[in-house]
């Protein structure tokens, strides 16, 4: 399939007529064709395609299918029979009212070539250069961003579950890659273990007996990966992505004893959650723990705009392993906001995303990250009158470290936290802090001085500053701002069904929460188009009388 770049033609005059006349007021569909032109063009799409070959559909047609069909929750068929069979779409794609459209399948191919491609953020980043260029997009504004949990497209395994699913899902591929082949090697008890799913077997209760059986699957799982490996197996069986996931997996669970015995690893001794999955089908999916919230699979991170007079576009998207931490994500967001030229002059995010290096790191990008900093939970800083680090005065220049007494510190030790940050170490005299008269309010030791730790590189400044200005009116009217970015979720979770993900693995998830916030940008541009103003908060009536 090749593409040949046309520019967005008219939409047919038949269309026109009909469509106007069934829908008088206009609708999504209808809007969007009108005020933007249809959002897409071929030349965005042209590396993904060949320049030689069957010319195939319009790409700017199958990504504008794509983001109506996720902002009306369409399955592919319901997406494809829409574009059969409704005037709006017929408007919206610019076709003729007898185009019998394409086969859903189609939906697919043209996601797996964007995947493939590796552009999956494309059909995101094509729509907010059109909006740009009709001035609803500006950069150096107000954005907010946070995440939510994503449950991976997989049922939940326990460990044994886990491996024992893990050892069918390679029987099984090999079997339809060689199924001679592994005739001759399967073992006849392995057709009572592993031919049916495993959660659907009564395991065996206990401890002990489970261990045993994890044990039992093991083994088996090495005789099928020697054979696999063996010089006389069929040529690619050990390339088929199955057996790879069994031999990683294997890895993690099991060791050859001193014996040559098949042994289970202690869970403390099973690698980081970084590298382990939890079972056969997703091998991008992590395990997450947010509070009290578990679960296995991914976050997506969201940014949209906030200022008031354009409407809020979702900028960018991010899609990490539901292990990844968000304050992680900040500068690479930030970044990404910057290669696109909407870098913003404030960015507000909650807890999680910030940072005194981020804030630093920002200042020098000239973008004011705002978002309340991990309190301080020192019992100085507790309590009222007592010496936290702040009362201490610091001469980074002449490494010296004031307390409020006036006295100096008496070392001055470079280090680095456990996150590799760069840390000083200060104490003082202990003769003089035994000596002083307001100990009480500075440690509680009967007889060690008092030690601080500093945030060196400017960060012991940045911490002091945001602390201060958190307690201020005016950092707290700003920051509200943040609450927002709760309603894009919900719109997101209600609308699409962000915390599911439809597809398998990290680079399909993440095309689908493009094309989420595609979707969504589209309802809200109606919206703008239909002068709907900005809703607050809602609050229950009875809520609404509490006293203030």
């Amino acid at each position: 399939m090749c593409l040949k770049p046309e520019p967005i033609g008219p939409v047919p005059e038949r269309t026109v007529q009909v469509a106007k006349a069934a829908f008088p007021k206009g609708n999504t569909a209808l809007r969007v064709r009108d005020d933007l032109g249809g959002l897409f063009e071929d030349s965005a799409f042209a590396e993904l395609f060949p320049s030689r070959g069957q010319p195939g559909l319009a790409p700017w047609r199958l990504a504008l299918v794509t983001v109506l069909q996720f902002a009306e929750g369409l399955s592919d068929r319901q997406a494809a029979e829409a574009v059969r069979g409704r005037i709006d779409w017929k408007y919206a794609l610019g076709l003729e009212l007898e185009d019998a459209g394409f086969d859903f399948s189609v939906l697919s191919e043209f996601r797996s070539r964007l995947v493939a491609g590796a552009a999956e953020s494309l059909l995101l980043d094509a729509m907010l250069g059109r909006l740009q260029t009709h001035g609803l997009l500006r950069p150096r504004g107000h954005q907010r961003t946070d995440s939510t949990h994503v449950l991976a497209s997989v049922r939940t395994l326990n460990r044994l579950e886990s491996l024992g699913e893990t050892l069918r899902a390679a029987l099984n591929a090999a079997a339809t890659a060689a199924p001679d082949w592994v005739t001759s090697i399967a073992a006849p008890e392995w057709y009572e273990r592993y031919a049916k799913r495993f959660e659907q077997y009564r395991l065996p209760r206990g401890e002990a007996a489970r261990r045993d059986f994890a044990v039992v699957i093991g083994t088996d799982g090495h005789q099928l990966l020697d054979a696999v490996w063996a010089d006389n197996a069929p040529a690619g069986l050990s390339r088929l992505p199955a057996m790879e996931t069994l031999r990683r997996a294997w890895v993690h669970h099991f060791y050859r004893g001193n014996d040559g015995q098949i042994a289970l690893r202690d869970r403390t001794e099973l690698p980081s959650v970084t590298c382990r999955f939890d079972g056969p089908y997703d091998t991008d999916a992590r395990f997450g723990n947010k509070r009290s919230l578990t679960w296995s699979g991914y976050k997506a991170h969201l940014t949209e705009t906030c200022d008031t007079d354009q409407p809020h576009v979702i900028v960018h998207v991010a899609t990490t392993p539901a292990n990844v931490a968000d304050v992680s994500m900040t500068a690479a967001i930030q970044d990404a906001a910057g290669i696109k030229g909407l870098a913003p002059a404030v960015h507000l995010v909650d807890g999680g995303y910030i940072d005194a290096g981020l804030v630093l790191a920002g200042r020098n990008a000239g973008i004011e990250l705002i978002g309340p900093l991990r309190p301080n939970v020192s019992w100085q800083a507790r309590t009222n009158g007592a010496y936290d680090v702040s009362a201490f005065a610091v001469d980074w220049d002449a490494r010296v470290v004031t307390c409020p007494q006036g006295h100096r510190n008496a070392d001055w030790n470079p280090s680095r936290d456990p996150w590799g940050t760069e840390v000083v170490h200060v104490s003082f005299p202990g003769p003089t802090c035994r000596a002083c008269a307001e100990r009480a309010r500075c440690t509680r030791s009967k007889t060690a001085p008092r030690e601080v730790t500093l945030r060196a590189g400017g960060r012991h400044e940045i911490i002091q500053d945001q602390r201060q200005r958190e307690q201020t009116e005016a950092w707290q009217a700003l920051y509200g701002k943040r609450a927002g970015i709760e309603g894009c979720l919900s719109q997101a979770i209600r609308l699409t069904g962000l915390r599911r993900a439809r597809y398998v693995g990290l680079a399909k998830t993440h095309l689908q929460h493009v094309a989420t916030a595609a979707a969504i940008n589209v309802v809200r541009l109606d919206a703008w188009f239909r002068n709907v103003p900005f809703a607050g908060t809602r609050i229950s009536r009875f809520a609404a009388l509490r006293p203030a």
